[in-house]
């Protein structure tokens, strides 16, 4: 079955949950980790269209949710020198730090400005010469380019108020973290917009090396469901692999041109992620030729000692080792017009989904 040109062909959906009910027999544990898919996933209601021996469990898909508290503390240090504005995209301003947000820093009078994209920051820096602009580059594999286009722009103009802290993260070494650590499942649905860039390649050694099956999937229901019927086969055959059901946009290689872009100007260093500490070359920083533009370097800051809110278990989320459900704050003390953690604050977090699409309508 092929339904990747008529992704939105509602009457094919009952075709693909057959399928799905024909094939899978035993328990599937499946984990999406693009934030994307979560949204979906509770938007359409997936969950209660499967058999009930398949599980969709979140995982780090939510380049906002992964975002590290102590990358939030930084930020709030920048933000609170004289002569520095703080740049980012509008769906970090509300991620709370260890006691504050660059919403609240921004309400205090701080220069705190929100971008759609690097480009508007390299435009602010040029108007403005005399303050110093830090740009936030957070995401995957799919923002990273563009983070990499501005470092070239800035050395090209010998742009000298521009800088960049990143928070750049690769996909692939969370998800093979989380088997190491035991997180039970058989399968993933991988990310589509991560592997645009980036390539199906980049999934192999989860199915070669951890015997896990893996489905590079898009965001229609009929999309999402045809990639657990994948996940579904490749279990019960026992032959975990890497296919690609988002074939009208991924491909094997993905942007070459792009990755090349990103090699020319990251390395992979170690990075922090929130729920799974300190993963080995999982995150990306500035390569040498560019320390003059990379914010942790040419300004180091001291951040404030780093506390997690009592209660909060969006890391264990993160791991999939817990659902929204399970926290005692969800839909209490924490909301979105409250949020007590990132996975709250963004659209495409685990609670706001299941605030959003469970939560709510159950009232």
């Amino acid at each position: 079955m092929d339904y990747t040109k008529d992704f939105r062909d509602k009457g094919k959906i009952g075709v693909v949950l057959d399928r799905i009910r024909a094939i899978s027999r035993k328990p599937l544990r499946l984990m999406e980790v693009c934030g994307g898919h979560t949204m979906a996933i509770h938007r359409f209601g997936i969950p209660s269209l499967l058999p009930g021996h398949i599980r969709l469990l979140s995982g780090p898909g939510c380049p906002v949710c992964v975002t590290d508290r102590r990358f939030i503390d930084q930020a709030v240090a920048y933000a609170r020198m004289p002569g520095v504005c703080v740049a980012t995209y509008g769906d970090l301003l509300r991620v709370p730090g260890s006691s504050s947000t660059l919403e609240r820093e921004k309400a205090r009078g701080a220069d705190v400005r929100v971008a759609y994209s690097v480009l508007d920051v390299l435009d602010w820096a040029r108007r403005q010469p005399r303050l110093l602009f830090v740009f936030l580059g957070i995401g995957f594999e799919t923002t990273t380019p563009s983070t990499a286009a501005g470092l070239v722009q800035a050395q090209a103009e010998d742009l000298d108020n521009f800088l960049v802290l990143s928070a750049h993260k690769l996909m692939p070494p969370a998800m093979s973290a989380l088997v190491d650590e035991g997180v039970p499942l058989e399968g993933y649905l991988a990310p589509g917009h991560v592997s645009v860039i980036a390539g199906a390649k980049i999934f192999e050694p989860l199915a070669r090396r951890h015997g896990k099956a893996v489905a590079v999937v898009g965001f229609e229901p009929l999309d999402i469901l045809q990639g657990v019927a994948m996940l579904a086969e490749q279990v019960e055959s026992g032959s975990p692999r890497v296919q690609i059901q988002y074939s009208r946009v991924v491909s094997h290689q993905g942007n070459l041109k792009a990755q090349a872009l990103v090699e020319r100007v990251f390395r992979v260093a170690d990075h922090w992620w929130r729920g799974l500490g300190v993963l080995p070359a999982s995150g990306l920083e500035p390569r040498e030729e560019f320390a003059r533009w990379d914010a942790a370097r040419r300004l180091p800051v001291e951040p404030e000692p780093t506390r997690d809110p009592a209660g909060c278990i969006c890391g264990d989320i993160l791991r999939g080792t817990s659902s929204p459900s399970d926290c005692k704050l969800f839909g209490r003390v924490c909301t979105t017009s409250n949020p007590v953690g990132s996975c709250m604050v963004s659209e495409e977090g685990a609670c706001q989904a299941h605030y959003r699409y469970n939560h709510l309508a159950r009232r």
